[in-house]
């Protein structure tokens, strides 16, 4: 575990907590405030820390903070951790913190690299679970499209509950073509103000989920969102960490292929891959 300096005793008090767990599967903790100690030979690294997003802040507002920290620590992770080295970041702006991570770190493979998305897909989850009273565990592929933003598409037209299909069970398409979409968009922001804190135990549980399914694969005809250099698909530009349908298989994500994408959906994904566009060439200025 790493973080800055002046709270040092505060990630002592994490490791104390980790270590009063008693967890089966953890063998030991390392709390430290020296970048390459904490990257040195890590499998698998995610990347919390950045400058916080607090009420009445954009994600823009926050950018030039977050790129250089993610400049210098993709320079650590390209030194000292293992090869094969398995990067989710999970900062905000996460889809551009792992942008920049991955431009700054070129010998980590760019499959490697990835950022958290799934907090979103959980929170669509959430919201047809409710909807439709079901349990959430039987909703499946829902997909996040694009930044982890309030640009981000919420798509349920390749959704299901058992072989239905989500939209027909909900039978309401004014409230998923807006309510729905916005209440997913807008959920951050929703419990900042409510909490004057950001996301805490649900972003973790999510980070959990998304490090799960890339090691141990996702079940078989589920799909999950993550977010993930473009190789195009979908007509989204290449070069862009962009959040896509997945499955996952002995450790390497795929991007779902052939999905039929309607009109209102076309202009959704393009939006969103559009502020990212934007926020890439704001964070190379950043940078320069």
């Amino acid at each position: 575990m790493l973080d800055i300096p002046p709270a040092a005793e505060a990630l002592n008090g994490v490791k104390m907590e980790l270590i009063d767990a008693a967890f089966p599967l953890l063998k030991g903790v390392v709390a430290t405030t020296d970048v390459e100690e904490a990257c040195k030979g890590v499998n698998i690294a995610v990347m919390v820390g950045g400058f916080p997003r607090k009420e009445g802040m954009e994600r823009k507002d926050v950018m030039s903070k977050n790129v250089s920290i993610y400049k210098g620590q993709a320079s650590a992770l390209e030194k000292h951790a293992a090869s094969d080295v398995k990067v989710l970041v999970v900062a905000n702006p996460a889809n551009t913190n792992a942008l920049i991570l991955k431009e700054y770190a070129p010998s980590i493979p760019e499959k490697n690299i990835t950022c958290l998305t799934r907090l979103d897909h959980n929170r669509a989850l959430g919201q047809i679970s409710q909807r439709l009273n079901v349990h959430v565990g039987d909703v499946k592929n829902v997909i996040i499209w694009g930044n982890h933003s309030s640009t981000q598409y919420p798509d349920v037209n390749h959704a299901t509950v058992g072989d239905k299909p989500v939209r027909q069970l909900v039978a309401d398409d004014q409230w998923l073509n807006t309510e729905f979409i916005t209440t997913v968009q807008q959920r951050g922001a929703a419990i900042i103000k409510a909490r004057k804190l950001s996301s805490a135990l649900s972003a973790a549980s999510s980070a959990c989920d998304h490090i799960r399914d890339w090691v141990l694969g996702t079940p078989k005809g589920t799909h999950v969102s993550m977010g993930v250099y473009s190789d195009g698909s979908y007509g989204i530009q290449e070069g862009l960490i962009y959040s896509f349908p997945v499955t996952c298989e002995k450790g390497e994500w795929k991007i779902v292929q052939g999905l039929k994408i309607d009109e209102f959906s076309r202009k959704k994904l393009d939006a969103t891959a559009q502020e990212l566009i934007e926020e890439k060439s704001l964070a190379h200025s950043c940078l320069n």
